[in-house]
C-alpha cells in the first residue's frame, strides 16, 4: 500500500508561483505512472500533470502547458509540480495520484485508472 502525502498549497495573486511536493510512504523500485489532478468546487477532478517514474515522460492538460512544470525528486518517491503564471481558475484541491505502470498512456488524465491518492493541498489564486 503507498500512501502519498501532499505538501507546499497555498494563496497567492495571479501571476504568481508555488511549488507542490508528494511524498509516497516507501521507496520502490517499481515504476509507477504519477502526477497530479485538481479539483475545483462544483467540477469533476481533472488531470494536471503526469510522468512516468521509470523513463521521464510527461504529459500535460492543454490548459497548463507551459506553466506548469511536473518533476522526480532524485528519488523515485518525491513528486514535484511547479506552478507559474497563476490564474483564478487554477484555483482547486490539488491531488497527487499514482498507478503502477511501467509508464503514463495517452489515456493519462482517466482518474479512475489511479489506485492511490494524497489528501489533496489547496491552491487559492487571487486576482
Amino acid at each position: 500500500q503507498v500512501q502519498l502525502v501532499e505538501s507546499g498549497g497555498g494563496s497567492v495573486q495571479a501571476g504568481g508561483s508555488l511549488r507542490l511536493s508528494c511524498t509516497a510512504s516507501t521507496y520502490t523500485s517499481l515504476n509507477y505512472c504519477m502526477g497530479w489532478f485538481r479539483q475545483a468546487p462544483g467540477k469533476e477532478r481533472e488531470g494536471v500533470a503526469v510522468i512516468s517514474t521509470g523513463g521521464g515522460t510527461t504529459y500535460y492538460a492543454d490548459s497548463v502547458k507551459g506553466r506548469f512544470t511536473i518533476s522526480q525528486g532524485h528519488i523515485k518517491n518525491t513528486l514535484y509540480l511547479q506552478l507559474n503564471s497563476l490564474k483564478p481558475e487554477d484555483t482547486a484541491m490539488y491531488y497527487c495520484a499514482a498507478r503502477l505502470a511501467p509508464y503514463c498512456s495517452v489515456g493519462w488524465y482517466d482518474r479512475t485508472a489511479y489506485n492511490y491518492w494524497g489528501q489533496g493541498t489547496q491552491v487559492t489564486v487571487s486576482s
